[in-house]
């Protein structure tokens, strides 16, 4: 991102995957280019480090998983998928933004009814998905993601191409935020939203709901 050296908030893939884990589901871990996903080092920092993202670290299932992602474009969707689960990071700011195949997996889960599920930095792909009928995917619809205030707070407001809060709100949406740093969860139908690092597990415990 820019000069700024970023990846996966480690948290928002290792908290969810666990919850998905219990619950019996089949994971598939994908991403755009395939191949190892870096992390942002600042995710592993002290009082960020959470337990479930030691875990993952020690498990060689998830990590080998992380270590050798499926390439987006080589799934088929909805296909077998039940839901799609997109993880933040400020990485994301740069491989979710301008991704026509992350955008049609998206548009594709969306309009099969299935559940499409974002956290954090992980909804500004949603800004550029659109309905069938050509308006905005969050258009009319209860969703949250990163605030603009949070991203004041780490200091990349003038960094990142796109504030998520800023732009949903201007595509129409009714965006809901909860205190910077504290757990937000928004369901709208088969849209589940998190705006944080803290929502990341009850994002999770959303879409096992929905899917339940």
């Amino acid at each position: 991102m820019k000069e700024h050296d970023t990846g996966l908030w480690i948290e928002e893939l290792a908290a969810p995957y666990y919850v998905f884990k219990e619950a019996g589901y089949e994971i598939v871990i994908a991403s755009p280019a395939g191949g190892p996903v870096p992390i942002d080092a600042a995710s592993m920092a002290e009082g960020f480090f959470t337990d479930a993202s030691k875990k993952f670290m020690h498990d060689a299932t998830a990590i080998g998983a992380l270590s050798h992602t499926i390439k987006l474009d080589t799934l088929s969707f909805p296909g077998d998928f039940d839901a799609i689960y997109l993880p933040g990071g400020h990485g994301t700011t740069t491989d979710f933004i301008g991704n026509p195949t992350l955008k049609n997996a998206v548009e594709a889960m969306y309009n099969a009814d299935k559940i499409v599920t974002a956290v954090c930095h992980g909804p500004v792909c949603l800004t550029e998905c659109t309905k069938k009928d050509g308006t905005p995917l969050v258009q009319g619809k209860t969703v949250t993601g990163f605030a603009d205030s949070e991203e004041e707070a780490v200091g990349y407001t003038k960094v990142v191409p796109v504030l998520i809060e800023t732009k949903f709100k201007e595509q129409g949406a009714s965006y809901e935020k909860g205190d910077d740093w504290t757990s937000k969860v928004c369901v709208d139908g088969k849209l589940i939203t998190g705006q944080n690092p803290q929502s990341s597990e009850e994002a999770a415990k959303a879409v096992v709901k929905a899917l339940a």
